[in-house]
């Protein structure tokens, strides 16, 4: 079973009514290689009909997200992108003042995430997340 008919059938086994809409937007995410964001789905979508607007993208990935299909990313600067789950675990390091992002192993956050369990008793989905910060690069431009 190929990646968006497999995310189709959990929302069918979890009771979402499965529109040609929301069949499409699910396989613009599944299709897309790297991150997507809203507005890169609807040019996607729109390829095909007209009958999708951006509210549209951002209800069904709500749902998505809400579902645990979808993982949401704030990238800094209002820059918000999506991956389905089958897109793996991993750690994005992102300059907050040239938007420079690096993919960090994801194994960096695990002894995090046993502390927040350990001394917060909280689980953390540490799965995909953004850590803002400063790049080596602008550090070594703001002391110049």
């Amino acid at each position: 079973m190929t990646h968006e008919h497999t995310l189709i059938e959990r929302l069918r086994q979890k009771g979402f009514r499965i529109t040609p809409q929301r069949e499409l937007i699910v396989d613009a995410i599944a299709h897309s290689q790297h991150h997507i964001s809203a507005e890169q789905i609807l040019e996607i979508v729109q390829q095909h009909t007209s009958a999708v607007n951006l509210a549209t993208v951002y209800r069904t990935l709500e749902m998505l997200t809400a579902q645990g299909l979808v993982s949401r990313l704030d990238l800094g600067d209002g820059c918000v992108v999506y991956a389905t789950s089958y897109h793996g675990p991993h750690v994005h390091l992102v300059c907050r003042l040239c938007g420079h992002v690096v993919d960090a192993d994801h194994q960096i956050t695990a002894s995090l995430g046993q502390q927040l369990a350990d001394q917060y008793h909280f689980w953390a989905d540490l799965t995909h997340i953004s850590i803002l910060g400063v790049c080596n690069f602008c550090q070594i431009e703001e002391t110049s």
